[in-house]
């Protein structure tokens, strides 16, 4: 299938070639695999780590290890348990209902080393009285050759009735830091999310890891309240946002201001390693420290070389993992962290108010006074001269075929509600029909509603060509891959005009309002891949398409037991219920 929009060329370059690994075995809580390999592994077992001097190395590997061929075999499962259920909350000191897991917003990190298995039990414990399927999605990972656990309605699974129970099984291939959302409808963004960190080696040296500071916008309504204004009247403005989980609301020295501030302590000479994840729905942040310089040695859970900067853009959905030198304790005692809402793309109540404190010694008493950093409002990515992978897996040998192109398109549907479009078509897709068992019961043929291309040879490049004409810009994540950022700028794109010298890689980029994005990946795992807007609203507004590859493979991986079994859940869950799905693109 091929588009004006999506130029797709999944036949000009074969990739460094690799088949299902053998440390994917068949087992009763993942999809059904093969047995061949390509992946060296190692029984070294569990690796005890590096050191404060040694962060680059990771027992028998380092930093320069090609991890997309390469990943330790340590013989250890992660194994957690999942509760998710309806609670009430006051994260900025506001009570409203919202969503946890295990009681917590964000819910508990998952924590493994590289090359470990994972293994997630997912217990919906909502009331059965409303429309309450679930899911998980791990944000980031790769899923190679598991493609039934990436976690996405309507794709991968049925949406998880209440009172049903789910298991996801992957391999961490890679290391770093990102994090796990619900992928059913708007229901991340009611407090189904938390962070994935996957320890291995690290491109810069560093003394403690201070662990994740995760981003995300809030309001004292709901996403699915507010989702209606969305569809009617564009993206309503959000009342502020969270550190964390944590914040305050109203001004600095209001007798009625509410919520409490996250902090961290530093010790002077120390350094300290961040891992930054934006959760929002609809916020593009810039993180800074007053008076401190970050130095980013990773972005979406791809290392790179070291580079300083005191403002870092972070996008919806995209990870930098940051570390600081605590070397100010000389000027103040306390600085503020500050995450701002750029007014470019997002528009935010607090806008100048989202913000942490950083201290020396004991826990501030009083407000800091510091000052932050300049910055021109803008939604961008990190400039791409910047984000230099450490490893370079792939070799770029052609241009893409530019063909002719249409803007991302919105418009209204037949409700007159707010729909965008890629691929000439808005997403709208079934809960009880996911991808998978279509092709579990050998369909070849998809509804052009579901916005599907077919990639169907093995190991080699396909590049999508995505440009607008609208003054919104677009965080543009794909799943089952990270992919090379070939070309990312203002206006339409020149054909050939790409960068194929070690590009960028990574799996959430920046679609410039009125410009283009052009991505690559290799057809190196087969299955059934979103690719979408990470702006909630968009999602839900049809800006997503599916990649099915190497369709001839994928029912190998599928456990039709499992899959089955949680649909059938679903269908004896919904029945009877108004759960219609209608108002939104179904993913």
């Amino acid at each position: 299938m091929k588009s004006s929009l999506f130029c797709i060329l999944s036949s000009i370059v074969a990739a460094n070639a690799t088949s299902v690994p053998s440390f994917l075995a068949r087992d009763s809580v993942s999809a059904s695999l093969s047995s061949s390999a390509s992946l060296s592994t190692s029984s070294s077992g569990a690796c005890t780590g590096n050191t404060a001097s040694t962060r680059d190395q990771w027992c028998n590997y380092d930093i320069n290890t090609d991890y997309t061929t390469t990943i330790p075999e340590t013989g250890v499962t992660r194994e957690y348990w999942f509760d998710l259920e309806h609670v009430t909350v006051a994260p900025d000191g506001r009570s409203r209902f919202a969503l946890a897991i295990n009681g917590s917003i964000p819910g508990p990190t998952i924590e493994a080393d590289w090359g470990d298995t994972v293994v997630v039990h997912v217990n919906n414990k909502l009331p059965s009285s409303v429309k309450n399927g679930t899911s998980i999605h791990f944000h980031g990972i790769r899923q190679y050759y598991t493609n039934p656990s990436d976690g996405v309605v309507s794709i991968t699974q049925c949406p998880t009735a209440s009172n049903s129970t789910i298991t996801y099984k992957w391999r961490a291939t890679q290391y770093g830091s990102t994090w796990y959302h619900s992928h059913i409808g708007l229901q991340a963004w009611e407090g189904v999310f938390g962070g994935i960190k996957i320890n291995g080696p690290a491109s810069a040296n560093y003394d403690v890891d201070k662990g994740f500071i995760i981003l995300n916008d809030w309001d004292i309504n709901t996403v699915d309240q507010l989702f209606d204004s969305a569809q009617n009247d564009g993206p309503p403005e959000l009342d502020s946002a969270l550190i964390n989980g944590m914040n305050v609301f109203g001004e600095d020295g209001y007798a009625n201001q509410t919520g409490t501030r996250w902090n961290t302590s530093f010790t002077e000479g120390e350094s300290y390693r961040f891992r930054l994840v934006n959760g929002a729905c609809d916020t593009h942040f810039k993180f800074m420290i007053d008076n401190h310089t970050m130095t980013v040695i990773a972005n979406d859970l791809v290392p790179i070389e070291p580079y300083n900067t005191s403002v870092l853009d972070i996008a919806m959905g995209q990870r930098y993992d940051i570390i600081v030198h605590a070397d100010q304790a000389s000027i103040a005692k306390n600085f503020w962290l500050r995450a701002i809402p750029q007014e470019a793309c997002s528009e935010n109540q607090n806008p100048t108010n989202i913000k942490g404190i950083v201290y020396y010694g004991s826990s501030p008493s009083t407000p800091t006074t510091t000052t932050g950093y300049s910055y021109t409002d803008a939604c961008d990515d990190e400039d791409m001269s910047n984000l230099v992978p450490i490893v370079n897996p792939y070799t770029i040998t052609s241009n893409p075929l530019y063909n002719e192109s249409e803007p991302v398109s919105l418009g209204k549907n037949s409700q007159s509600l707010y729909r965008w479009k890629l691929n000439s078509t808005s997403m709208h897709v079934s809960w009880d029909d996911p991808t998978l068992l279509e092709i579990y019961r050998n369909h070849t043929s998809f509804s052009n509603t579901s916005g599907v291309v077919q990639l169907p040879r093995a190991d080699e490049w396909a590049f999508v060509i995505i440009e607008t004409t609208l003054s919104v810009p677009h965080p543009i994540h794909l799943h089952g891959h990270d992919f090379v950022v070939l070309s990312q700028g203002s206006g339409t794109y020149s054909a050939g005009d790409i960068t194929t010298n070690n590009p960028p890689r990574r799996d959430t980029a920046m679609l410039p309002a009125n410009g283009h994005l052009v991505i690559g990946f290799v057809t190196d795992n087969p299955g059934a891949w979103l690719m979408h807007c990470h702006i909630g609203w968009h999602t839900e507004e049809g800006f997503a398409i599916q990649f099915v590859e190497r369709y001839s493979e994928i029912q190998d991986l599928i456990d039709y037991d499992s899959l089955h079994s949680n649909c059938q859940n679903w269908e004896t869950y919904q029945s009877g219920k108004n759960f219609a799905i209608e108002d939104d693109s179904g993913v």
